[in-house]
Parts: structure tokens; sequence; C-alpha cells
């Protein structure tokens, strides 16, 4: 049987005790998963050389026998997008990319991360299945911006009024997104 690993990346801020990522770690790990959710340094006002730098040290504790799927949220979508830029080879089964922020909007705490690196090849070499989870009313992006991640991914689900898919919007227990890493991890045994 594959092993299975789960990395969680958060965004902005970090996601805290009542962040649905919290909630997803915790769930995952009661079910014997390998969970791996760093905590990036000054996550309020981030550097992406040190987030690169810690996202490689937080991949490099995966095991290597183990299958991966990466969960994003937020400024973490960027990270992950920064990341696979410079990669040659497959690192995850499948991303979960939730809430990324406009690529067209630099957020003033954190401008390394812009430009954005939005290239197809990067996340297909990189993840078998990359989802992109947009919400309709997302404050830090757009419907029409959203299109910019839309034409990256395999597949993508936009969230009907779900704002920035975080605490704020209600999103602390998200059973949808314990279901498709669940399903991820099953796929991953019965391949």
């Amino acid at each position: 049987m594959n092993q299975h690993s789960f990395l969680i990346i958060h965004g902005l801020g970090g996601s805290g005790p009542d962040h649905w990522q919290t909630w997803l770690a915790h769930e995952l790990s009661q079910r014997n998963y390998h969970v791996c959710y760093p905590t990036f340094s000054t996550y309020d006002s981030p550097n992406k050389k040190v987030w690169l730098k810690e996202l490689a040290s937080a991949i490099d504790m995966i095991p290597r026998n183990h299958t991966l799927t990466v969960i994003t949220h937020s400024l973490g979508c960027l990270l992950w997008l920064h990341y696979v830029a410079s990669q040659t080879k497959q690192i995850a089964k499948k991303a979960i990319l939730v809430a990324p922020p406009s690529p067209k909007t630099i957020l003033s705490e954190a401008k390394s991360f812009f430009a954005v690196p939005l290239n197809r090849n990067h996340l297909a070499r990189t993840a078998e299945d990359t989802l992109f989870v947009h919400s309709s009313n997302d404050p830090y992006c757009s419907i029409e911006d959203s299109i910019y991640y839309l034409n990256l991914a395999q597949s993508s689900l936009r969230i009907p009024n779900a704002g920035h898919i975080n605490t704020k919007s209600g999103h602390g227990k998200w059973p949808w997104i314990l279901e498709q890493c669940l399903i991820s991890a099953m796929n991953t045994q019965h391949a």
C-alpha cells in the first residue's frame, strides 16, 4: 500500500487555530496521515526568498516513498507558483490551490511575491493534477482576475459567495476540503 503525505501551506498572517487549514491538519493527522503544516517566518510581512527556502525545507521532510497532496491558501498559492517555477520534476500527485489573490493587485505586505509566475507548464510538470478553488465574491481576487488561474489548471471550482474562504467567511471546519484530500489519498492507494 502506498503511503500518502499532505503539505498544507498557509498565507499572509498564517492560518490560526480556527482556520480550515488548521482543522484539516488535525483531521488528517487523526486518520494517521503524515501532515506537514509549517509556519513560515514573519508571516505578517513575508519575504518570498525566505518562504521559498522554508518551503524547500518542509518538502525535504516528506518521506521519499510517500505520495504528496499539497493544499495552499491565499498567499500560499502564490508561494507554490513561485516554487514550482524553479522545479523540473513531479513533486505532488495533486495540488489544491484555494483562494489565490489576484496576480494584478500587489499586496503591500507581500510585494516580493509579485509578479506571479503564471505558467501552465510549471504546474503540469510538478503535479499530476492541479485544482484551483475560487469564490465568486473573494475580496482579494475578482471573478475577472480569477481567469488568470483558470487558464493554468486542469480543473477549477468556483464556490458561490464564499468570501476569501477563510475564518472570516465561516471556513473553520470545511468538510469539502477534507473529502478532496481523502479522495486524493484513496486514488493513490488504488493506483
